[in-house]
Parts: structure tokens; sequence; C-alpha cells
């Protein structure tokens, strides 16, 4: 629980540690660090930290208090202490001295109480597809009642928040982002999850029928090279189709895919082994991806992955596993891949992950 809450404030932000807890523990919802959510009073939102895990909700003190106004004021005014945030925390409310999500600045502009962000990956499997317009409507038809408006890609901090301030007025009850995830707000804790779950079912899409791994392969094909078999089983079901394979392999999809597995990631070919994979990348002075796939088998790692990279292999797989076969997909440019990979905000949260990991 944050610190510095009035009595009367204390039962209502409890809540909202509940719900962030609720979200941060279902793998379909968020993974890892990814994802944020916020809680507004008397001019003070308290948002998520950069870099924590909204599954550690209520057992540690995650979340970071803002000034909502000079925040908005300064977005408004393109003043570059938007991005970070870090000049409008409430330096003695906050204990933990950690920094801000890097999206803070978007859930200022956004009037409601509450508002949760999250990885949905059925809201990505929809919205990477280059007929994403047509399919969200129809499944978001099932919800007449909520108001909902889709927002394009933007890289995460304030061009993203820029995006969404040209809507919010409106207050939109939900907002899906392209190649992102998902927005539910609202003025209680109770509306933003029953909000949430009646979202969820309109876009809910089954994952495909995937054939069974085989972990001794697996260990052979790793044997004597930095990789090992992912240990979460439903990680391997990115391997074991060859649409997921092709999805997979096609380019990068979201943010959190390009910061925590790269820009790329590898298969085995017929023959090949890991080491073998590893060493010819090596000769031909390439980078060796962080994931490789063996085709029809499953799914390796690199042993240097941190917690927050094997979350992210497992929603890789949910992600490509519930992508029609043959679909055409709106992938991030080289740009936009080069943009993520070469922010100082996020670089921050993947030092906050690798540090995370090595006690974990």
């Amino acid at each position: 629980m944050a610190v510095g809450i009035r009595a009367e404030d204390a039962s209502s932000l409890g809540a909202f540690i509940d719900l962030s807890k609720e979200i941060g523990s279902d793998i379909l919802k968020t993974q890892g660090a990814g994802g944020n959510t916020s809680f507004k009073q008397n001019g003070i939102m308290w948002v998520k930290a950069s870099g924590t895990w909204l599954a550690h909700a209520g057992e540690r003190d995650i979340m970071v208090p803002v000034t909502v106004a000079p925040l908005v004021a300064a977005l408004r005014a393109n003043d570059p202490r938007a991005e970070k945030s870090i000049d409008f925390v409430v330096t003695e409310l906050n204990a933990t001295g950690l920094r801000p999500s890097i999206e803070t600045s978007f859930h200022a502009v956004l009037p409601q109480r509450i508002v949760a962000h999250y990885h949905c990956v059925n809201a990505i499997a929809l919205s990477v597809l280059v007929d994403r317009d047509r399919l969200i409507a129809e499944r978001m038809a099932k919800v007449p009642d909520l108001t909902w408006v889709t927002i394009p890609y933007r890289r995460p901090g304030t061009p993203l928040a820029h995006e969404i301030d040209r809507v919010a007025a409106r207050r939109p009850d939900v907002l899906i982002l392209y190649n992102h995830g998902i927005i539910v707000t609202g003025e209680t804790v109770d509306d933003v999850r029953e909000r949430i779950t009646r979202v969820t079912d309109a876009l809910a899409i089954n994952d495909r029928p995937a054939t069974t791994t085989n972990s001794r392969i697996l260990e052979l094909m790793a044997e004597g090279s930095e990789f090992h078999a992912a240990s979460d089983a439903q990680s391997h079901k990115t391997a074991l189709s060859p649409a997921n394979v092709a999805a997979a392999t096609g380019g990068s999809m979201y943010p959190d895919h390009v910061i925590f597995l790269g820009t790329e990631i590898g298969f085995l070919a017929d023959g090949e082994t890991a080491k073998s994979f590893a060493d010819a990348r090596r000769s031909a002075n390439r980078s060796i991806p962080k994931m490789v796939l063996v085709p029809g088998h499953g799914v390796l790692l690199s042993n240097e992955l941190t917690e927050g990279g094997r979350v992210m292999a497992r929603c890789l797989a949910e992600v490509v596993s519930r992508i029609p076969e043959r679909a055409s997909l709106a992938y991030l440019t080289a740009d936009q891949e080069f943009e993520l990979t070469h922010w100082e905000a996020e670089q921050y949260r993947q030092a906050l992950d690798r540090s995370s990991s090595k006690f974990a």
C-alpha cells in the first residue's frame, strides 16, 4: 500500500491495489513489468512505478504519486519534462524513490479516476492485423453500451500520450492501442473490473491447437550452447505450428516484444543445432537472438534472458497462436524498433529487470 494516503481514501486505494494485482496475475492480460494502472484523488495520481510488476501490487509498494494538472500542462506545452514525469512526483509521499511509469503522461490526460492499461493478448492479436478496424468493430459491437476508440501505434511515452489526449475529452470507456494493448477506464474500481471482464469476453480468440513439444529433442538441440528449453510449457506454442512460426519470425509486433526479446526471433534449419546456429551468427558478425525456435518441437531461450524476457516469450506464444493463418500483419517498422531500443526510459526498465532477476 502506498504511504501518505488519508484514512477516508484508504479503502478506495486498497480496492485499486487489489484490481492491479488481479490484472498483473493474469498472463493473458499482463506479462512481467508490462502494463500499468493509476488512481486519481485530490489532484494526485498514484501510478505504477517503471519496471515494477502489477502482480506484486499489495505485497510491495509499487505506486508513485504525481501531481496531475502540472503534468498535463507540461505535456500540452511540449515540455520535455512530461516524458519521464519525474519532476511531477510528490517526493514526500514517494517512499520507494522509484520513477513513475514511462506511460504516466497518458494516465494523467485521461480524466477518469481509475485507468487500467494492460497488454491483453487478444487485443494485441487483433490490433496487429491489417484488417484490424473491421475485426475490432465486430467484436466491440458485443458491448454496445461501452464507448471505445482505437489509437494508432505511437511510441510509449509522450508520443502516445499526445495521441490519447486528442480523444480524452470524449471520456472513452475503452481504448484499443494498435500494436500495443488496451486501456479500460472508469470512476470506480468496480466499474473498471466489470468492464475488463466484458471487454475480455468480447475480444476473446481461441488459441490455435498445436502439437506437443519434444523435450528430449530440445535438450539435444541446446546441448553445448548458451540456450535452454523454455521451462514454461505454454511458451513452446510459438514453434509448434507453421502459422505461429511464420507470425513470430515475420517481424516485431508490439513494444515489449522488442524490449525484452529483441528485434529478431531465430529458428533452426534442418540439421542445425543451437550451437552451430550461434557459431554461424558470430562468424558472420551477426547478433544472436534471445529466442530461437525449433519448428515442430519447441522454443529455446538464451541463458542470459531475464525473468521479464521469459514471460514475454510466453506472451508471444499466446499472441501468435491467436493470429489467423495467412493473415496479413502490420509489424512495427525498422524506425519504430530503433526508437524503442535507443530510448533511455526503456533502458532504465531493462536495467531494473536485470537487477531483479539476479535476486529472483
